[in-house]
């Protein structure tokens, strides 16, 4: 290592990794030391005072663009912050989780992810596996801290079974999904904002039996977007439908136009066919049966019974027209209809004749007549006669 003496300005060098004698033995040395901290201070400074002045270049420059403005726009230097567009208090915490069975097809899954588009304040969870029972459905809203439930469950990978449900206290309601049609599958021409708040549109008779009435109260809360949410945007720009039609529930989506009110429909579209309602959340007593549901496996049973029946007869025409053939026929010995168009004809009186006939004229002579005539006139264009 070297060392710096105090006064003398000569360097010393040490062997060992300790300072030598008398790098310790005056006080000037130490007044060295200090020397370089100021240096090092100085060398700080200096470089904070650059700093300082590379600032003041920014704010003189900021201050020059702010000068042009205010000498553009009037003299105004505020600048204003616009306030939010909705100020208000998220209060219903309502929260819809969104999910479905192992099984489902790639419509259901494209079906899913445009009800998940349509309302922000939904969540999403893995597939549940067949094996494990609905109440553990309950279970998972809980863990996702969710109030209210829209689960897709698959049989037979072709039907379709959705549930709406009030966790964990109910009510529920079963629906058998059909006629289902996604967004890029319609491609309409209707649009609207992401995240910004539905009108829901109920049909009249929805306020006339008490079981539409509460499948009214529970789309409602679990298809209108809380005001406030966060992931929604304050504006109202299309009407989720629900019109009752055919001892069914017909869902559509449409676009409200600025101009004149009118409607186009974005999409997507289904049909729900009302199964049960139960007391409870995935179970419970029943509260009401839907007495016209037939289930999708009677209508294939009834639809491979018309197409047996329709079989049978083809096969039993089939079968009288081979026993028809096979048939010996009769033999008439004497038709009845043969005397029908039988007329007796005119009796002629019987001539006879004494004297032999005439001999009638050949027809020979004429043929060679007319063969000496055809010679004469080919000899005459030859120029040999």
């Amino acid at each position: 290592m070297k060392h710096w003496t105090g006064n003398a300005g000569r360097r010393c060098s040490g062997a060992s990794l300790f300072l030598c004698h008398s790098c310790f033995s005056a006080p000037s040395h130490v007044g060295h030391f200090g020397k370089m901290a100021a240096a090092k201070r100085k060398r700080g400074s200096e470089a904070a005072g650059e700093r300082k002045t590379k600032k003041e270049k920014r704010t003189e420059n900021e201050g020059e663009e702010g000068n042009t403005d205010t000498e553009r726009g009037g003299g105004s230097t505020e600048i204003t912050v616009p306030p939010p567009v909705s100020v208000g208090k998220w209060k219903n915490k309502e929260r819809v989780l969104v999910f479905s069975s192992r099984g489902i097809n790639f419509r259901t899954r494209h079906l899913m992810q445009d009800l998940k588009t349509m309302m922000p304040h939904s969540k999403a969870d893995t597939k549940m596996d067949r094996k494990d029972k609905l109440f553990v459905v309950n279970e998972v809203c809980e863990i996702k801290n969710c109030n209210k439930c829209i689960f897709f469950e698959a049989k037979k990978n072709m039907d379709l079974y959705m549930w709406v449900s009030n966790v964990p206290h109910g009510p529920s309601a079963k629906f058998l999904v059909q006629n289902v049609h996604t967004l890029a599958e319609l491609k309409m021409t209707g649009n609207c904002l992401k995240g910004s708040r539905p009108l829901l549109s109920f049909d009249p008779k929805f306020d006339k039996e008490p079981h539409y009435a509460l499948l009214k109260e529970l789309f409602t809360q679990t298809f209108s977007t809380p005001q406030y949410h966060p992931k929604s945007q304050p504006f109202v720009d299309h009407v989720f439908t629900f019109t009752i039609a055919d001892k069914r529930i017909w869902f559509r989506n449409y676009q409200i136009i600025e101009e004149d009110a009118s409607l186009v429909e974005i999409g997507p579209r289904f049909v729900l066919n009302l199964i049960k309602i139960f007391q409870g959340s995935f179970g419970g007593p029943t509260l009401y049966e839907n007495p016209h549901f037939q289930s999708p496996n009677m209508c294939r049973r009834i639809m491979r019974m018309a197409k047996a029946a329709r079989q049978k007869e083809r096969q039993m025409v089939k079968e009288i027209r081979l026993e028809k053939r096979k048939e010996v026929k009769e033999v008439l010995t004497e038709d009845v209809t043969d005397d029908v168009f039988v007329t007796p004809a005119e009796e002629k009186p019987k001539e006879v004749e004494h004297e032999a006939p005439r001999p009638s004229k050949s027809k020979k002579k004429k043929k060679l007549k007319l063969t000496e005539l055809k010679k004469r006139t080919l000899l005459k264009r030859k120029g040999l006669r």
